[in-house]
Parts: C-alpha cells; sequence; structure tokens
C-alpha cells in the first residue's frame, strides 16, 4: 500500500521504534487526511534515510507511529548554502520552499545596507523548509539561520568554501563558465542580493575577498527571489546532484 503522508521527524529512526508525532502532525493526518491507526507512513530525520511506519495512535493532542523497515538509507548531499538578503511578504517564504527543493543545505538571511526588511521569522521559514522537504523526498531539511548582517558572514566565512556573489553590476563571470572550471562537490555557498541590489562598498568587499567569485545570471535583471532559484538551479545543474535518479516510488 502507498504510504499516506511522508513527515519530518527529529526522533531516532531504527527497527520497531515508536516516533512520537506533533499536535500538528496529528491534526493533520486526523483532519486533513483523515487517516486512522493502521495507515502507513514515511518518516525521515535527516540522519537514518527514510522509513515506512505503521500509525498506532492518532489523537487531537498528538500521535505516534513504529517503524517497519527502511525503504532509503541516508545519502550524501550537497554542501550548498544560500545566503540571501530578506525580502517583503511571502516571496521570502516563496525562497526557502525553492531554495529546499533545490538541495540548498543552508538557508542564511543577510541584512545588507539596501535590505528593507527588519525582521525574519525564522521559524516560519523554518516551517516551510519542512513542508518542503517533505514534499519534494529529499532527506534532510536545511539549516534555517538566524539573520546576520553581511559583513560579518564574510569575516567569518569558513576557509575551503567557495562563494559565488550574484553581482548585478560591475565585472562578473557567466554563472555557467565560472562553475564549469570550479571543482565539483566541494562546499558552495551562493550569495544574493536585495531588491535594490549590493552598495558600491559592498561590491567592492566582496571582490577584494579571494574566496569570492562575482558571477552573473544573464542580460536581464532578476527580482531577488528569481535570481535566488536561477542560481540554485544552475549550480545544481552543473555542480551538484542535479543529474542523480529520483528515488523509486511507490505504486498507486
Amino acid at each position: 500500500m502507498k504510504p499516506a503522508a511522508r513527515l519530518y521527524v527529529e526522533a531516532p529512526l531504527a527497527p520497531g521504534a515508536t516516533i512520537p508525532l506533533s499536535e500538528g502532525q496529528a491534526h493533520y493526518l486526523r483532519s486533513v487526511l483523515r487517516l486512522e491507526p493502521g495507515r502507513r507512513v514515511l518518516l525521515f530525520n535527516g540522519r537514518e534515510g527514510e522509513w515506512l511506519a505503521d500509525l498506532t495512535e492518532l489523537r487531537k493532542s498528538g500521535a505516534a507511529a513504529t517503524t517497519v523497515s527502511q525503504r532509503r538509507p541516508q545519502a550524501p548531499e550537497p554542501d550548498l548554502w544560500l545566503l540571501f538578503a530578506p525580502i517583503k511578504g511571502d516571496r521570502v517564504d516563496y525562497v526557502a520552499e525553492k531554495a529546499t527543493e533545490l538541495g540548498a543545505s543552508r538557508l542564511q538571511p543577510v541584512m545588507t545596507r539596501h535590505t528593507v526588511v527588519g525582521r525574519v521569522n525564522i521559524e516560519r521559514l523554518r516551517a516551510r523548509a519542512v513542508e518542503a522537504a517533505e514534499q519534494c523526498e529529499r532527506l534532510s531539511v536545511p539549516e534555517v539561520a538566524a539573520p546576520r548582517p553581511l559583513r560579518e558572514v564574510l569575516e567569518a566565512w569558513p576557509a575551503g568554501r567557495r562563494l559565488f556573489a550574484c553581482a548585478e553590476a560591475g565585472p562578473a563571470r557567466p554563472f555557467a563558465e565560472a562553475l564549469a572550471q570550479a571543482p565539483r562537490d566541494a562546499p558552495s555557498g551562493l550569495l544574493v542580493g536585495p531588491e535594490g541590489g549590493f552598495s558600491p562598498d559592498e561590491l567592492d568587499l566582496l571582490r577584494e575577498l579571494a574566496f569570492v567569485t562575482p558571477v552573473g545570471l544573464g542580460p536581464r535583471l532578476l527580482r531577488a527571489d528569481t535570481a535566488a532559484i536561477a542560481a540554485l538551479a544552475l549550480w545544481q545543474a552543473l555542480a551538484g546532484d542535479g543529474d542523480r535518479r529520483p528515488p523509486p516510488r511507490f505504486e498507486n
């Protein structure tokens, strides 16, 4: 039988383990999907792969499922950070959702000179990332970091990690060309600026740093959320796991 739902959990997954589910998950299973105990679901936690499990309890206050067997072992994923300046409204939720689907391992909001959003709801972004991971069948959920000033993030940048900065002004290499000449599978980061673009001093700082490669995404001026998705898709296709086969699916 095809599993009725796929859920992210925090608990360890092992044969015969009883896994507690949250009140929100219980509501989704009972009131939205209208399931009953005995139905089969899929569970993953980002550490021990994906498991088939049977619902054993289903109450308003919570639920539980017992693991039956491992469906997929945990597999390595690209080490790709997305740095982005927060944008207005639900467009920032859209970035978190699509970045999760496109395999980003860390979402790092950065505050720049032209950033107009003063507050970022990290819990909301985390919830969108979890939902996207459940839907797209990836085995992990990206880390969602607290917002930090761009200069502070750059000062603490780890050695050995490249950073491709999407620069809408000044000299920049075509992104596909830069990726073709970079080592595959190396830890990387993508930086996308705010709606007003990077300030001149921010662009100067980026070009001074040896680990930064300014790149362009073509002749058209893209919105911030479009630029993030375009850059992620290019990176995955040319340097990530875009050529990997999708996992097997259950037949109806």
